[in-house]
């Protein structure tokens, strides 16, 4: 094995396994600082902030077998001390930092346009310029910051951020920048359709900081780089749900929030008068209702075994027995769609606590979840700065029972949100 080294390397990473997936292997350790996938080799390279927690990390999986998606992953130290470059270099392709990225994107689910594009880039500096074009590597575009410092945090930030979507590197191909007379993106022209479509951001004050939020298509294709889960076909246009087989004396619509907040915006929520044990639920789009069905039919919640279909009304006209819940600020998709697209799976044993209290204790997290069922274990971490948690139950339905009553409860000085962990230890 080689000497320790806050670099892991990690093997058999299947095509099923995003980025995702070793973040949330890894977090309870420490602060990751990057995250390199070598689909090519089914490998990945990912440094933690210093040794010490990748030393944490390799002596616990060396008692537990790391899986996941159902595969064994196997880790070592890598023989790297530091990721100073990214692998693309090993393509041959220059990396020397100016302020022109050429940009390759892989698996593109949803047509990626250059509005798309300016949204991604622009939070890192000005983007004065982009040029999209088809190549045989695939679809690709040049990315002109104002100044080379803004292309260098662009390329290290999304390189994690978006994993296989974008493959980043300083392009080394002159290209005329200079003529003021470029055109503007025609409407309902996708850049695919096109060769070298050039567009130009004039003026200091055009998009100045970027867009507040990405789109969702585009916080979709950025999510499910590889490809969407199984049994989700992102082509569902029936925004609302119907949930039956509830326990009626028990379920209320905040605590149904609390569950199908976890795959989408929910606009309203109305449990039936005349059957008490069905609700309907109204998600932000299509693809977030199917995310609904797909996770949750099944689950275990009070006793009762969910039923979840798709609803043959369009939407929940509003009404006194309606809940109204557009404009609620605990809604998960209205920032960090993409991070939220990725965590969202059927219920487990394992929640995750974030929005803790700073100077909260482990005892303090165990004695407002453990009403709930037997906790089996628990973990307290910092990441970011912030404390965060696992919570292992004995039993799935019990942790989904925890989630649904203390999500956005107060614990101390703070709300908490909860959600479900797809990490099988702790």
């Amino acid at each position: 094995m080689s000497d320790p080294s806050k670099v892991i390397h990690v093997r058999n990473v299947g095509h099923e396994i995003s980025e995702n997936d070793l973040l949330q292997l890894f977090q309870p350790f420490g602060v990751i600082t990057k995250l390199v996938m070598l689909r090519a080799k089914n490998q990945a390279l990912l440094q933690m902030q210093d040794v010490p927690s990748a030393v944490k990390a390799l002596q616990f999986y060396s008692n537990v077998q790391p899986s996941i998606r159902g595969r064994n992953v196997y880790i070592q130290f890598s023989s790297h001390q530091e990721l100073t470059t990214m692998d693309q270099n090993a393509q041959g392709r220059g990396d020397e930092p100016n302020r022109i990225l050429l940009v390759t994107i892989h698996h593109m689910l949803y047509p990626i346009t250059v509005d798309v594009l300016h949204q991604v880039f622009s939070p890192h500096g000005f983007v004065e310029k982009i040029v999209t074009f088809q190549k045989s590597a695939g679809f690709q575009a040049l990315i002109q910051y104002q100044v080379q410092q803004s292309a260098v945090s662009a390329r290290n930030s999304l390189q994690l951020v978006v994993g296989t979507i974008l493959i980043l590197c300083f392009s080394s191909v002159s290209r005329d920048f200079t003529n003021p007379n470029l055109p503007s993106e025609q409407k309902g022209k996708s850049p695919q359709q096109g060769y070298g479509d050039m567009y130009s951001f004039q003026g200091a004050g055009a998009h100045a900081g970027g867009f507040p939020q990405m789109g969702n298509a585009e916080a979709i294709a950025a999510a499910f780089a590889g490809g969407l889960p199984p049994g989700i076909s992102g082509t569902n246009d029936r925004c609302t749900i119907l949930v039956s087989n509830l326990n009626s004396d028990r379920t209320n619509e905040d605590k149904l929030f609390n569950l199908c907040s976890l795959y989408g915006n929910i606009v309203r929520i109305k449990i039936l008068r005349n059957k008490p044990d069905h609700a309907l639920v109204q998600m932000g789009d299509g693809f977030q209702a199917e995310l609904a069905v797909h996770f949750l039919k099944g689950a275990v919640l009070f006793e009762k075994h969910l039923e979840v279909n798709f609803s043959k009304h369009p939407n929940i006209t509003t009404g006194p027995d309606t809940h109204d819940y557009s404009n609620s600020n605990l809604n998960r998709f209205n920032r960090n769609a993409a991070k939220n697209y990725r965590y969202c799976c059927s219920p487990t044993k394992m929640i995750h606590l974030s929005s803790l209290p700073q100077d909260v204790t482990e005892a303090e997290i165990v004695a407002h979840l453990e009403e709930h069922g037997p906790i089996i274990n628990n973990k307290l971490f910092e990441m970011n700065g912030k404390q965060q948690a696992l919570v292992l139950f004995e039993k799935e339905e019990q942790a989904t029972e925890a989630l649904v009553c203390k999500n956005a409860t107060s614990l101390g000085s703070s709300t908490i949100r909860i959600s479900f962990s797809q990490l099988q230890s702790i």
